[in-house]
């Protein structure tokens, strides 16, 4: 009896570990709080995504029905450059206080994503493999879905959500599929998949870190 358990408790404990490294993707209805602005609501999708971590803790975030777009180019250290800089992309809603890439506490509330790429400069080396982010914006500063901002209003703008003189980036990465799907990898990472939807008609295989921070 105890050999034949050997193999059973094997099983069982890569089960475990395994469920422990998937997190839940549960649907979410229309995003309907008042304290984000009817303009920004008004772009987005009429179903979102509620995320929930291996800890029980729950985000919960909404894309915009359709993202503007620009010619795709080629750069080795961009993954979406369809995107333009400044695009909102969608909200994001900490249902508990939350944190950054950089591991600065959030506060809990609905914040705008908006894209931009990390300066190619000496300053920002290391922080990550590519320069794509979305930076934190409380929605109670942020009510034209359409405003272009440049990088330096964009990062004021997303001070605000992290209290430092520092912006409050989530980092894109590569997308490992097209299903909605939310999972850990080997650097205690969360990362959400999904498929986001371009003006012009094109599906977009899109992944961020939902959860952790930079190695450092």
């Amino acid at each position: 009896m105890r050999k034949a358990g050997k193999p059973l408790l094997g099983v069982l404990l890569l089960s475990l570990l395994c469920s422990a490294q998937t997190g839940k993707v549960e649907s979410a209805g229309p995003l309907n709080d008042a304290s984000v602005p009817d303009a920004i609501r008004q772009t987005l999708a009429s179903q979102g995504y509620r995320l929930v971590l291996d800890d029980g803790t729950p985000l919960e975030l909404w894309f915009r029905k359709t993202i503007p777009s620009q010619p795709q180019k080629d750069s080795a250290d961009v993954i979406y450059t369809e995107l333009p800089e400044s695009t909102l992309v969608g909200v994001l809603h900490f249902t508990k206080p939350g944190g950054d890439f950089r591991g600065q506490q959030v506060p809990a509330g609905f914040y705008t994503l908006r894209y931009a790429l990390i300066p190619n400069d000496g300053n920002h080396l290391g922080v990550s493999p590519n320069r794509d982010f979305l930076l934190l914006v409380p929605t109670a500063s942020d009510s034209d879905p359409d405003a272009a901002f440049k990088f330096d209003q964009l990062v004021e703008l997303s001070r605000k959500a992290t209290g430092t003189r520092h912006p409050g980036p989530l980092s894109l990465v590569q997308p490992s599929g097209k299903e909605p799907k939310l999972s850990k990898n080997d650097q205690d990472q969360w990362i959400f998949s999904a498929t986001i939807k371009l003006a012009t008609g094109e599906d977009l295989p899109f992944a961020l870190v939902v959860n952790g921070t930079a190695q450092q």
